[in-house]
């Protein structure tokens, strides 16, 4: 179940910038409120899961049906994301020329390691995939593009905090405080012990952190002089990644690979 998020933030931006649309936040809001394998959702849910008024959903959703980004279903007043979504991820995947010169050295890296290696971005506190790579072993995570992660505890996610500013890492920190609360402890000294991994190593490990049985390592790919920041990471199922493995293994090797990207995209740096 998501939880639901609070719009104060939302209230206090609307006050102190004339230049900030509401009714378009909203609207963008319900489209995020779908989660991966949630095929439909009625007004009352999309209320919840926002904290957007039920008279102002159903307006919004109205809005967004006829303009193709909802369809509705009228025997279960429901509805799903429509065809205007899907073309509109499809459009940003298309413009991003980076998966297309990535992949084939992400595939590279899952042949030679038999891993799934994958390149992915932030989206508020969560990872993206843009682009998986797989092996063909039967210990491979097959997480495919569009699968979310989490931020505070996937070595993809601790390496993208790796690659941002202080000042951008330190206000999702008390970001992922305010999700994670309880466990922020444990949750923050595994993004202490990336940061200090990859000052020494220059890249991040995860060794069952995220899932029991899952491996990885992980590095920031800083692109534009720091504009830009994806992630790029390696993994499997821990019972064949070792600690020395990660780190005199995969770990360079995936040293290399965003290397190879980075020269392809800034080729004069």
């Amino acid at each position: 179940m998501r939880q639901t998020p609070s719009h104060e933030g939302e209230h206090e931006q609307a006050g102190k910038d004339r230049n900030f649309v509401t009714a378009l936040a909203r609207g963008l809001e319900l489209l995020r409120a779908f989660g991966a394998g949630e095929e439909y959702l009625g007004n009352a849910e999309l209320s919840n899961r926002t904290g957007i008024p039920r008279p102002s959903v159903s307006r919004l959703t109205y809005t967004l049906t006829q303009l193709g980004y909802l369809q509705h279903n009228p025997g279960i007043e429901k509805y799903r994301l429509g065809a205007g979504v899907l073309a509109l991820g499809y459009r940003y995947l298309a413009n991003m020329g980076i998966r297309d010169l990535a992949r084939p050295h992400l595939q590279r890296l899952a042949d030679a390691t038999d891993c799934s290696v994958s390149l992915g971005t932030a989206d508020r506190t969560s990872m993206m995939y843009l682009e998986s790579c797989h092996g063909t072993g039967p210990l491979i995570i097959r997480l495919g593009v569009g699968s979310r992660l989490p931020m505070a505890t996937s070595a993809i996610g601790r390496a993208w905090l790796c690659g941002v500013s202080d000042e951008r890492r330190q206000q999702l920190m008390g970001e992922l405080r305010a999700i994670h609360k309880g466990d922020w402890a444990r949750i923050e000294a595994g993004i202490e012990k990336s940061l200090a991994d990859y000052r020494e190593y220059g890249f991040c490990l995860s060794e069952e952190d995220w899932q029991p049985e899952i491996s990885a390592v992980a590095l920031p790919l800083v692109l534009e002089g720091g504009a830009e920041v994806m992630a790029l990471n390696c993994g499997g199922h821990s019972l064949k990644l070792t600690h020395d493995k990660l780190v005199k293994n995969l770990g360079p090797r995936l040293k290399a690979v965003a290397q190879d990207i980075i020269n392809l995209l800034e080729p004069t740096r």
